[in-house]
């Protein structure tokens, strides 16, 4: 067993242990690219060790025609290794703007559509040390905090799937070595040397700030860790302040107090309105920074009386913040229809909620009824 398939053992054992997944099968998104196929190598040697089920899923996303000859390349290397593969495909109309963050969205959804609909839990991707690097970069290039300069971590959770990334402190000179050395070929995307992605751009300029800097993907990623350990210490704190101080309203709104929200650093109060915002309002990213830094100054002004934000509508009742999903069907109720629904549906409810949460959950009731 070479290095890189122990440190790939000790580093994906890790992810799964420390948060309590062993023993479930595994997806890894792969596509025809050395990354993801050293990716799906180092898989194959795990789950015959450790005794896993896995699925290798290649997203066809039909954009550029030679994406036919690469997946039918994936397919049939997946057959001659045995490995239980699956291709998808994005069917869409023709996309002439934001094509990158586009297949990027319909990627991840059909990957997790997919998981979902068999049992897969579990995604793996081939995401390493210089994809860290561009993505710090890339958040940098837009005024990221410590949250966004943190870059990709290694377990995230996207439409109820987590998402694993056991690479990340791999170079990808290690994975091309990797495959060498099995005689394994790979597809290069031509897309990856199109400058008209900010992505590709960066990865340019980073052998000429290694040259000229001194500055390489590895203290990169030294300096990401750091600033990930500064960003985990205030997620804990941020749990703390929701666990303890805010009331979650059947999923449709969240309650605090001004005077303990008050009383938070500005660093936490901002991180606690983007998760309780994510929440109710279900969207992917939190609103902009400089957006959570202006609901901040409004919601400490005496003279607030509400707003919008991320899917949700901000509004100050009995001295309360209140962070409600947003939702401009619901119009109007009347005092016994919600009597009559609370008393069916809500027995346990003794306090006076805001009007636009009754509509919410009245309306919701309505719609489960039909």
């Amino acid at each position: 067993m070479n290095d890189l398939q122990e440190r790939f053992n000790v580093e994906l054992t890790h992810i799964l242990k420390q948060n309590n997944l062993q023993g479930q099968k595994l997806a890894a998104a792969v596509s025809g690219g050395a990354d993801s196929l050293a990716l799906v190598f180092l898989l194959k040697r795990y789950a015959e060790i450790f005794n896993l089920g896995f699925v290798v899923l290649t997203v066809h996303h039909h954009l550029r025609p030679e994406a036919d000859e690469e997946t039918d390349y994936v397919a049939n290397l997946m057959k001659k290794n045995n490995i239980l593969h699956r291709t998808l495909h994005w069917l869409h109309e023709e996309i002439n703007t934001g094509i990158e963050t586009k297949a990027r969205k319909a990627r991840y959804d059909l990957l997790s559509d997919w998981c979902k609909q068999n049992g897969y839990n579990l995604l793996l991707t081939a995401h390493h040390l210089r994809d860290q690097a561009e993505t710090f970069f890339i958040r940098l290039q837009r005024g990221s905090g410590v949250d966004g300069l943190s870059s990709m971590a290694k377990i995230s959770e996207r439409n109820g799937i987590k998402i694993l990334r056991p690479l990340l402190n791999v170079a990808p000179k290690e994975l091309r070595d990797f495959l060498i050395a099995q005689n394994i070929e790979w597809r290069e995307d031509a897309s990856n040397d199109c400058d008209d992605f900010l992505r590709v751009r960066i990865r340019k300029m980073l052998p000429l700030m290694e040259k000229e800097l001194g500055i390489n993907i590895q203290k990169i990623g030294a300096t990401i860790d750091a600033l990930s350990g500064i960003k985990e210490y205030f997620s804990q704190a941020v749990s703390r302040f929701i666990k303890s101080q805010c009331k979650n309203w059947y999923n449709e709104a969240y309650s605090f107090g001004l005077n303990s929200f008050s009383s938070l650093h500005k660093e936490i109060k901002y991180r606690a309105l983007a998760k309780m915002i994510i929440e109710i309002g279900g969207a992917e990213y939190a609103p902009e920074y400089s957006e959570l830094q202006r609901l901040q100054d409004m919601l400490s002004a005496d003279d607030f009386n509400g707003c919008t934000l991320g899917g949700c509508e901000l509004i100050k009742f009995h001295n309360k913040i209140w962070i409600i999903k947003e939702d401009k069907k619901n119009k109007i109720i009347q005092k016994k229809q919600w009597e009559e629904y609370a008393q069916k549906y809500l027995p346990e409810l003794k306090t006076d909620i805001p009007y636009k949460l009754k509509l919410n959950l009245y309306g919701k009731a309505v719609e489960f009824e039909k």
